[in-house]
């Protein structure tokens, strides 16, 4: 059974000081902001388009800064299904969130890959 991969849904950086990397995404490399909504005061996701793919950054999940691929998958509990069926370690179990589920896996070396289904509207 393999996993029917979309595309890339997003890259993912968790970063400490929101406007000190809002300075650095937009004003040193210049990228504009595709989507960003506060999920409590001060905690923040924020996309900005780089050539089609969405690279993230959000200040709202603790610990230290990190990054991951995140894959656009056709179905999300087919995927979960897989991933057991294979035997892959999940390192984060299935995740809801108003627009979204992912859950993560770490490939043979040791990187996180979080695989995503966007909610229907």
């Amino acid at each position: 059974m393999s996993i029917a991969i979309k595309e890339v849904a997003f890259i993912y950086h968790s970063v400490t000081d929101i406007a000190r990397a809002r300075t650095f995404y937009q004003e040193v490399l210049g990228l504009k902001i595709g989507l960003e909504f506060e999920f409590s005061p001060g905690q923040w996701w924020i996309e900005y388009d780089v050539a089609g793919v969405a690279l993230a950054i959000c200040n709202a999940m603790p610990g230290p800064p990190s990054s991951a691929l995140v894959l656009e998958v056709a179905d999300l509990d087919a995927a979960f299904a897989a991933i057991g069926a294979a035997k892959v370690a999940v390192t984060q179990p299935v995740m809801e969130f108003a627009p979204c589920r992912m859950f993560a896996v770490k490939d043979p070396d040791g990187n996180e890959i979080r695989l995503h289904q966007k909610k229907p509207r």
